[in-house]
Formats: structure tokens, C-alpha cells, sequence
């Protein structure tokens, strides 16, 4: 069975930003020398609620970005959606907070090691690790295209450094308040057909991933999904994201997407599950 990463570390954060963009914060940490071992995929697993709080497991969110800032040392940055308690919790934190993390979590998203058409498709603000993936494919001499939906234009995530960061950016909003009017998925076969893309890369509810991953099979085409909707406490304990994945051997085993994810092929997720227990799953009978 899968540890946690092996170079994840247990430290006391000190928080350096907090800014309000649209529906989300924008929160950045001090993490020192995590942040050279971070990579896009990658996320971090935090303590909420203080001392005395009985909220027990830690929450999840996805790395944004790293950086290496001089005397702030190395800089960890994540995009924060205030739902439930714990998110409310860290989003009122004010800078110069200690916050109690643990990262990098999680496998990364597999980078080609020759120059591919890549095309990046974010839902909300579970876009957020894609932004330091197309630098990074960019650095590789690739072409990256990028799709971010939302349900209406103020849940698209800083479209700006989407722009900066691609070849090309078309957003979609189920509203029609910005962008393209429908789904992510409305736009794929134009995009993809008109880019000749080679491999796709997703993160978002599992309803957009599932239906990114029917494009995608259909079209022959390799697709690297992060599942992170269902994570929860990031290590392994809660065990409230298990999914049914099938393994090279053909055999379908319930896995931990904070353990053995988040980034998975999609080919290898039984999508119509709908968090049941497969039929012929190991150690089902």
C-alpha cells in the first residue's frame, strides 16, 4: 500500500498574503525548501480551526504555484474557496498567522519529455494547479491551450495569468456572463481538432472530468485528470476519496486519490461507478 509522499514535510507556516479575488482567496505561505519539491499536481494538506478546534482532519487544496522570493524564502501559493468550515476558517486568517501544513502531497502530472500539444481544461477554481503545469510545459516547448468553466464569469479563476501563461485561453460559463455560453466540454472538439492535440490534461468536479474523459477515449487521446473533489483530510485517513481505478494487471481496486492520486489516467477510472464498488473489485467478495 501507498505512503504519503516521501517528500512531504510537517511545518508551521507563516501566512504572507490573503487576498479576496473574485469568489476565492488567494492565500501564499511561507514554506522554505518545500517549495523547490513542489511540482504541478501536488498539493497541500492544512490544519484548520486553531488549537481548540474539533474540526480533527485537515483540508486539502491543490498547489497553485511555488516560488523562491529572496528574503521570503520559498513561497507556496493556493487558491481557497470558503464553503464549508474549515475553508471559512482559513480564509479569515489574517498575514503573519501560523498555519500548521503538510506538503507537498500527491503524485504530479506527468510532464512529456519532447515537445507536445497540450490542452489544459480547469472548472472553477479547481484550475488552480493547472497554471504552474503550462509554465512548465511552456519551459518544455510545448503548445499549451487552456479551457476554464465555470457556472458564471466571477468562479473563473484569474483568467489574466491564464492568458499570460498559454497559447491560447477561451473561457465558458453556463451563464453567459463571460466567455463562451455552455460547458468546457462545448468547446473541446473545436479546440482540439483545431491544435491537433496530443494529450489533455483536467482538474474540476468529477462530472466535467468524466465527461472531458469520453472526449478524450473517443478521440484517442491521452488524458491526466486530478481528482480532488472528494479529498478531505490529504492523508490517507479519512479514506472519503476512494475511487475505483483498474490497474495495469486488469484488476479494479479502491484507491485514495490523496494517496495514489490526485493525478490519474483517466482511461484507468471506472467513471460509472457513482462511488460504489465495482463488480469484481479486489477483495470485494
Amino acid at each position: 500500500m501507498k505512503s504519503i509522499n516521501s517528500s512531504a514535510k510537517q511545518i508551521m507556516s507563516e501566512l504572507v498574503s490573503n487576498k479576496k479575488v473574485g469568489a476565492y482567496h488567494h492565500m501564499v505561505f511561507a514554506v522554505g525548501e518545500i517549495a523547490n519539491s513542489a511540482k504541478p499536481g501536488n498539493f497541500v494538506a492544512i490544519a484548520v480551526g486553531g488549537e481548540n478546534s474539533q474540526l480533527v482532519l485537515r483540508r486539502a487544496f491543490a498547489i497553485y504555484r511555488t516560488f523562491d522570493r529572496g528574503s521570503s524564502g520559498g513561497l507556496l501559493e493556493i487558491v481557497v474557496a470558503p464553503h464549508g468550515a474549515g475553508s471559512i476558517w482559513l480564509t479569515n486568517q489574517i498575514p503573519g498567522t501560523k498555519i500548521d501544513l503538510i506538503a507537498p502531497l500527491g503524485n504530479a502530472f506527468g510532464i512529456p519529455t519532447e515537445p507536445v500539444r497540450a490542452l489544459l481544461v480547469g472548472g472553477g477554481y479547481g484550475s488552480a494547479p493547472l497554471f504552474g503545469l503550462s509554465e512548465v510545459l511552456k519551459n518544455r516547448g510545448c503548445r499549451v491551450d487552456m479551457v476554464l468553466g465555470a457556472s458564471t464569469a466571477m468562479k473563473i479563476y484569474a483568467p489574466l495569468d491564464g492568458k499570460r501563461s498559454v497559447s491560447s485561453l477561451t473561457i465558458t460559463t453556463e451563464d453567459g456572463s463571460t466567455g463562451t455560453a455552455g460547458k468546457v466540454t462545448d468547446v473541446l472538439p473545436e479546440i482540439i481538432a483545431a491544435s491537433q492535440v496530443d494529450i489533455i490534461y483536467s482538474c474540476g468536479p468529477m462530472g466535467m472530468l468524466e465527461a472531458i474523459n469520453k472526449i478524450a477515449a473517443d478521440l484517442n487521446i491521452v488524458h491526466q485528470c486530478s481528482i480532488e473533489e472528494s479529498m478531505a483530510c490529504g492523508i490517507g485517513v479519512c479514506m472519503t476519496c476512494v475511487l475505483p481505478i483498474k490497474g495495469e494487471d486488469g484488476v479494479i481496486r479502491m484507491l485514495r486519490s490523496c494517496i495514489d492520486g490526485p493525478v490519474v489516467d483517466g482511461e484507468t477510472v471506472i467513471w460509472d461507478s457513482k462511488r460504489t464498488i465495482p463488480e469484481g473489485t479486489w477483495g470485494s467478495n
